[in-house]
C-alpha cells in the first residue's frame, strides 16, 4: 500500500502539495517523487466495473491492453465495491481497503498486484469505498500530475466522505475532475430511492453553479440518459414496471434512469451549471451499434436493451476543446464491456491556449 497513498499537505504549508488528504496507509509527510510534471490533464478514462475485484480476476489482461493503448491521464471507476478499512462495530476508513480478515487480506493483495503491474503502476489512487462490498470509487491519476487537493465530498470536504464512497474530486491548476457514482432512481416511492435520487441531484445542481469559477470534468455513472437518442428503445423503457406497480406521480414511472423527473433535473444541472454533454456535443445521430454505455443482460427481456448513462460532462469554457469522446463498447454480446454491464467511455482535450492557463 506504501508505494500508491501519500499525504497531501495541510493547508497553509509551503511545501509542495502531496500526493493525498488522507494517510491511505503512507508514511506522513513522504512527498511525491520527483517526475516531470504536467500541468494538466488532456486524456481521461471513466467506467462502472461492476466489481472491480472481478474485473481484475477474469478480464485483467484484456482491460490493462485497452488502457495501454489508451493512455489515459486519469481513470475513473464506479463500483469498486470493496470494503473500506475497519474491524466489526469500529468506524470505518472509506480512503483505505479492509484488510483486516484473512479473505480481505487476499483479496486487498490481489487488487493492489493488479495495480501495481503495467500500466497502472504509472498511476497514483485515491479510494472512496462504502462500509460493504456496494459502490465505491476510484480516480487514477498519472504520477505526472499533480492535483493540488483531492476530496471526496461535494462540499469539497478533504476529510468526508460521501455515504458509500460515491465521489473523488481531484484539483488541478486549471481544471477540476468529478468523478461520480449517481444513485439509482430505484422503482417505489415508499422506498426512499426516489427521495435519495431527488437530494442527490439537489446537490449536484448546488456544486456545479458553487464551482464555476474553475472550468469542470464531471464523469462517472450518472445514472441517468438524458435524450430518446441515449436509449436504444425510448418506448420499453417508458413503459417499464417493477412487478406492476405504477408510481402514483407519472414523471416517476418508467426504468430508472429514464424517468421524466431524472431527465427534467439532468437538464437543469446541465443548463445552470453551464455545462455541455461532451459525447453528444460530438455525436449528434443515434448510434445503434456504439452509442450506449449500459447493456442488459444477453439472456432475458433486457436482450439488446441498451442505454447511456456513463458521461463525460464539461463546462461550456472547455467545449472548443473537445477533440473525442468514444464509447468502447459495441453490440449486444457487449463486446469492448471486459466483463462489466458498462463500458469504458474515454475523452480527450485539445491543449488549451496560454491565456487559458
Amino acid at each position: 500500500m506504501k508505494r500508491f497513498f501519500k499525504p497531501i499537505e495541510k493547508e497553509g504549508s509551503a511545501k509542495k502539495p502531496l500526493l493525498s488528504p488522507s494517510k491511505h496507509g503512507a508514511e506522513n509527510g513522504d512527498a511525491l517523487p520527483e517526475v516531470d510534471v504536467k500541468k494538466e490533464p488532456l486524456k481521461f478514462l471513466t467506467w462502472n466495473a461492476n466489481s472491480l475485484l472481478l474485473r481484475v480476476k477474469s478480464n485483467w489482461p484484456e482491460f490493462s491492453n485497452f488502457v495501454s493503448n489508451l493512455d489515459p491521464d486519469v481513470i475513473a471507476i464506479q463500483e469498486v465495491r470493496m470494503p473500506a478499512a475497519g474491524s466489526k462495530g469500529a468506524p470505518k476508513k472509506p480512503g483505505e481497503l479492509k484488510d483486516d480478515t484473512n479473505s480481505s487480506r487476499e483479496e486487498k493483495q490481489i487488487l493492489m498486484r493488479a495495480l501495481s503491474s503495467p500500466p497502472f503502476g504509472n498511476y497514483h489512487v485515491w479510494w472512496s469505498l462504502a462500509d460493504t462490498k456496494y459502490a465505491g470509487t476510484a480516480l487514477l491519476v498519472k504520477k505526472c500530475l499533480r492535483p493540488l487537493k483531492v476530496s471526496f465530498s461535494l462540499d469539497g470536504t478533504v476529510s468526508k466522505h460521501e455515504p458509500d464512497g460515491r465521489v473523488i474530486l481531484a484539483e488541478f491548476e486549471t481544471l477540476r475532475i468529478l468523478n461520480t457514482y449517481a444513485p439509482n432512481n430505484g422503482w417505489k416511492e415508499e422506498e426512499n430511492s426516489f427521495q435519495r435520487r431527488r437530494k442527490w441531484d439537489k446537490r449536484l445542481l448546488e456544486f456545479v453553479v458553487q464551482s464555476s469559477d474553475k472550468p469542470l470534468i464531471w464523469c462517472g455513472d450518472l445514472n441517468v440518459s438524458h435524450e430518446d437518442i441515449d436509449v436504444s428503445h425510448p418506448e420499453f423503457f417508458s413503459a417499464a414496471k417493477m412487478n406492476g406497480y405504477v408510481p402514483p406521480n407519472k414523471e416517476d414511472c418508467g426504468q430508472p434512469g429514464f424517468t421524466l423527473a431524472e431527465r427534467k433535473r439532468f437538464g437543469a444541472i446541465l443548463k445552470e451549471g453551464r455545462l455541455v454533454d461532451a459525447y453528444r456535443y460530438l455525436h449528434k445521430e443515434k448510434d445503434m451499434e456504439c452509442g450506449f454505455s449500459w447493456s442488459g443482460h444477453p439472456i432475458g427481456k433486457y436482450r439488446g436493451k441498451r442505454m447511456r448513462i456513463d458521461y463525460f460532462i464539461v463546462s461550456e469554457k472547455l467545449k472548443e476543446r473537445i477533440a473525442e469522446c468514444e464509447m468502447h463498447g459495441k453490440g449486444i454480446e457487449l463486446e469492448g464491456f471486459y466483463g462489466s454491464d458498462h463500458c469504458p467511455v474515454s475523452l480527450q482535450l485539445s491543449e488549451g491556449c496560454k491565456e487559458d492557463k
